[in-house]
């Protein structure tokens, strides 16, 4: 049996063993316990420590699989909300509409009707607060397989309103709905509409509020709806240049008629006024301000329309808006409301041509 061994050395110290570690596997750096301890020592050899990457650490960028994630949740989130708010276009004018491809690769007319039925709380003296009411502002888009094009018809435009004689092409709605302002529209312009949205003015002010308000640029605004705060309405004030504004504001300011700033101002001034409401939201859109709050911009943008469109062809519609150009829209009508043929021909040949 062999003798037991001493712990001592021969000078009476302790003896110690030493075992080199092997480095972690998918080391990142190569880091190891001797880089650490000669650091100690001051060696400036040694390999310095990297930031913690734990809870404690550095924020996390938002990586490519972070960002087609969040994307993906938001695009469920519009479907959803999309889904809920579907089928509350009248049949009649579901039967109007031709049929087109998907709009994110197939060019896709899509009237855009905004009524002026206001709820009990924020209509004008003698605005409708039931019914049709009459379209405040009308807009055709074309959009999808490249083409990019916009196009505003002044409200007070005098047409032929089939079976009700001639009048204002927005009295066209409050008459006969969507269904017969699509055949007004259509009738006056030769252009086949593929789709309708409806906006919703009493929701409006949610959509902008998602995306965390817009910035709005132009001339100065004043104009008191519904007679004002002094008399329990709401008072806009916008001075000249760019202004970030929320929900409130930019509902206040696609409604002014009358602008205190700038009294010659007329119904096409407004027409253009409201296109650069819609161009704020599209940039805003497109900024990474709103990319964080995509979510609840999926959630408020369909309950804010209607529109005869599934979820899966509004989110198209929406993919293609974004993924375009932001063309001035052109303004089809005149200050006396009769628009000479010439004139109409021209804007139309280039709005289908865009």
């Amino acid at each position: 049996m062999p003798p037991p061994t001493d712990p001592k050395g021969q000078d009476g110290a302790p003896e110690y063993r030493v075992y080199r570690s092997r480095k972690p596997w998918l080391s990142r750096g190569g880091r190891d316990d001797r880089d650490e301890l000669a650091q100690l020592r001051g060696d400036p050899s040694a390999k310095r420590a990297r930031p913690s990457r734990g809870p404690a650490g550095p924020r996390r960028g938002w990586s490519r699989g972070r960002i087609a994630r969040w994307v993906l949740v938001s695009s469920l989130v519009f479907l959803v909300s999309a889904q809920i708010q579907q089928g509350q276009v009248a049949d009649a004018a579901n039967q109007r509409l031709g049929g087109a491809g998907y709009p994110l690769w197939s060019p896709n007319n899509i009237l855009v009707l905004g009524s002026d039925v206001r709820t009990s709380s924020n209509a004008e003296p003698g605005a409708q607060t039931s019914g049709n009411g009459r379209s405040d502002s009308i807009l055709l888009l074309r959009v999808g397989g490249g083409a990019n094009s916009r196009m505003a018809i002044a409200r007070d435009t005098i047409v032929e309103i089939p079976g009700h004689g001639r009048g204002k092409i927005n009295g066209a709605f409050s008459i006969g709905g969507p269904a017969l302002a699509i055949e007004t529209v259509e009738a006056y312009t030769g252009i086949d509409i593929n789709h309708v949205v409806l906006v919703s003015f009493a929701d409006f002010p949610e959509l902008i509020d998602a995306m965390g308000g817009i910035t709005y640029r132009g001339g100065c605004v004043v104009s008191r709806i519904n007679g004002g705060f002094a008399r329990g309405g709401y008072t806009l004030r916008l001075k000249a240049g760019k202004t970030h504004i929320d929900g409130e504001q930019a509902l206040a300011l696609a409604r002014t008629r009358k602008n205190e700033c700038n009294k010659q101002e007329n119904d096409l001034t407004r027409a253009r006024r409201q296109q650069k409401v819609v161009g704020a939201m599209k940039r805003r859109l497109l900024s990474p301000f709103a990319f964080v709050r995509l979510p609840m911009i999926a959630w408020a943008a369909p309950r804010s329309l209607r529109s005869d469109m599934s979820g899966p062809t509004l989110l198209g519609l929406f993919a293609a808006l974004a993924t375009s150009g932001s063309p001035d829209a052109t303004v089809l009508g005149t200050e006396s409301g009769q628009v000479p043929d010439e004139l109409k021909q021209r804007v139309v040949r280039r709005f289908l041509a865009g």
